[in-house]
């Protein structure tokens, strides 16, 4: 599993966290964390703890949210908050191509395209979350505010 810190997508992550602060390190998990639910039960933490890192696509445009792993992103508070009337789940050929990260592995760091990036207030409620890391057995424990700050994101109320 070890060979997972090696592959592309998990080492722009490294890289990206190593800019903000060499403290936070990718953790490589036994089980998969494709899902919320599955990451909580890899790391025995709540669910809502856990980042989910859905990509949108807008009218003209992508956007990334980060919603807390027990909430479900509110496409009709998006909608509001970029007045846009069209908002829809980004598909997985998207995905890959706008963040470069396959779906269940999309890191909210290490993109390879400059995103708007919302996070959900809700993940405020944990001192620690943790979000995927450029594949589904890899992940990174950080605090809510640090990941505001490395993702130069807005905090909102996005999710329902």
């Amino acid at each position: 599993m070890d060979d997972l810190l090696s592959k592309e997508p998990v080492r722009r992550v490294q890289n990206a966290l190593k800019s903000y602060s060499n403290e936070i390190k990718v953790q490589i998990l036994d089980h998969s964390a494709r899902t919320a639910i599955e990451a909580a039960d890899a790391l025995n933490c709540d669910v809502g703890a856990i980042v989910k890192s859905l990509l949108l696509r807008t009218e003209n445009d992508f956007i990334l949210c980060l919603i807390s792993g027990d909430k479900r992103c509110s496409l009709n508070k998006i909608k509001k908050i970029l007045n846009q009337k069209d908002v829809s789940m980004a598909n997985a050929e998207s995905v890959k191509k706008i963040t470069g990260f396959t779906i269940g592995g999309v890191s909210p760091i290490g993109l390879i395209t400059n995103l708007a990036i919302l996070i959900d207030v809700n993940l405020n409620r944990f001192e620690h979350i943790y979000a995927a890391a450029g594949h589904p057995n890899a992940i990174f424990k950080i605090k809510s505010e640090d990941l505001k700050k490395i993702t130069l994101s807005k905090t909102l109320d996005i999710s329902e």
